[in-house]
């Protein structure tokens, strides 16, 4: 590798950083004789985890860091007095090529700053995808940004070469967006994503009729929302999230943290990091939207439109609806167990299937994964204690599970108010 391909690399890998929405879950490609590459590898540059809970590598780039949009909160934007780079189709091919064979990464993960029209930069990324399937028979993974404003036609296109597609939303409200982005708008957004999704049930409804129709997007999409650039709460975050997962496509939605890189923008928050613990919460509250059934109207309302900080949101919602509590666990359904602080879905659906054999009692219970110093105000089962979070109160639950230092004192108070 010369100096000055040397020099692209880290400049276009240090302007890739910024974006979190690098998955690679939901697809396998087995490598095969005469091709190159698999999906399913170890570790490398840039950690991604394939569906099953492996890690692999990916090569995380842009094709380029020149961009026509002036967007706030982004590093590339134009104003900015950066070092820019610019790689060739062919270069970027080489490189992937390259890194793979000396077994750096196993993927690829290509975005790009827009430079002349959406158009143009869809092309030449759409190219180097194109280029690593046909001429080299790479079969890694591939994650490719869609640029919003691009044809339906280039994004068809991408779509059959491509694992997984992405559009990021950016900001959730329109109002936001077009506050610090005002060249961008939700629908220019939105229309991509739309070709993206009908494109995949396209391609369902072919592979009814002939086996042998080419993939189109095989891991589906996802989106990335900045959190914390602008006055959106988290429960307008989590309503955009939770329609765009009624979207059949849609397989993640990621919250970035806002990175005050550009400080001198008076349109920005005058944060000296980046919202890290808001950034979590959202990811535990997308979790049980996912796999917990959890409405996000339940999780965060008007009375509480922002995500407890203290606590994850599942004890939150708990402490606020005493009365769904205490929770049989050797007779209640699976949807009301899996409701319990310090239940997840692996545990719960243990309950279910074990206690066919015989009662549970806290022992067991524990055996299973369950963390009982949680789970036991919210249950009952035949060896817990008496007290639950409605003879505690929910606020002295609060102290003793955001106090851990003194939670054995605590109980020992609580069990001589209460005793067995």
């Amino acid at each position: 590798m010369n100096d000055a391909l040397l020099e692209k690399l880290k400049v276009l890998a240090e302007s890739a950083k910024y974006d979190v929405s690098c998955s690679s879950s939901g697809t396998v490609r087995k490598n095969k004789a005469g091709s190159l590459g698999n999906t399913v590898g170890g570790m490398g540059i840039c950690h991604s985890f394939t569906e099953d809970g492996r890690c692999i590598s990916l090569l995380k780039i842009m094709l380029t860091n020149n961009c026509i949009y002036d967007c706030a909160y982004c590093i590339n934007r134009r104003s900015n007095d950066i070092r820019r780079a610019t790689l060739s189709v062919q270069e970027l091919v080489d490189l992937t090529i390259s890194f793979y064979r000396r077994n750096y990464i196993e993927g690829l993960f290509l975005s790009s700053g827009v430079v002349s029209s959406p158009d143009y930069t869809m092309e030449r990324m759409v190219r180097v995808i194109k280029e690593l399937r046909l001429t080299h028979r790479f079969n890694g993974y591939i994650h490719m940004k869609s640029i919003p404003g691009a044809s339906r036609e280039l994004i068809n296109e991408a779509g059959l070469y491509a694992d997984r597609m992405s559009v990021n939303l950016e900001i959730a409200t329109e109002e936001n967006l077009k506050l610090l982005a005002p060249e961008k708008s939700h629908g220019s957004i939105f229309e991509p994503m739309r070709y993206i999704q009908q494109g995949m049930l396209q391609h369902l409804e072919d592979r009814k009729r002939m086996r042998t129709v080419p993939r189109f997007v095989p891991a589906g999409q996802s989106t990335q929302m900045i959190v914390g650039a602008t006055s959106e709460t988290d429960k307008d975050i989590l309503r955009i999230s939770s329609l765009l997962y009624k979207r059949p496509s849609m397989k993640r939605v990621y919250y970035s943290g806002f990175i005050p890189v550009n400080s001198y923008d008076t349109r920005l928050p005058a944060l000296t990091q980046a919202p890290l613990v808001r950034e979590n919460r959202l990811y535990q509250a997308d979790w049980l939207m996912r796999f917990y059934q959890f409405r996000a109207d339940e999780i965060v309302d008007d009375q509480y439109p922002n995500l407890d900080l203290q606590i994850d949101p599942k004890l939150s919602w708990a402490l606020r609806h005493p009365e769904m509590f205490p929770v049989d666990v050797n007779r209640a359904d699976y949807a009301a167990i899996l409701r319990v602080p310090g239940i997840g879905v692996k545990s719960a659906k243990l309950i279910i299937a074990s206690r066919r054999f015989g009662r549970l009692n806290a022992s067991q219970l524990k055996k299973m994964g369950i963390v009982m110093k949680k789970a036991q105000y919210f249950i009952t089962c035949n060896e817990l204690a008496m007290y639950t979070v409605n003879e505690a109160t929910p606020d002295y639950l609060r102290k003793i599970l955001t106090q851990p230092e003194k939670r054995k004192k605590e109980d020992r108070q609580l069990a001589i108010i209460f005793p067995d």
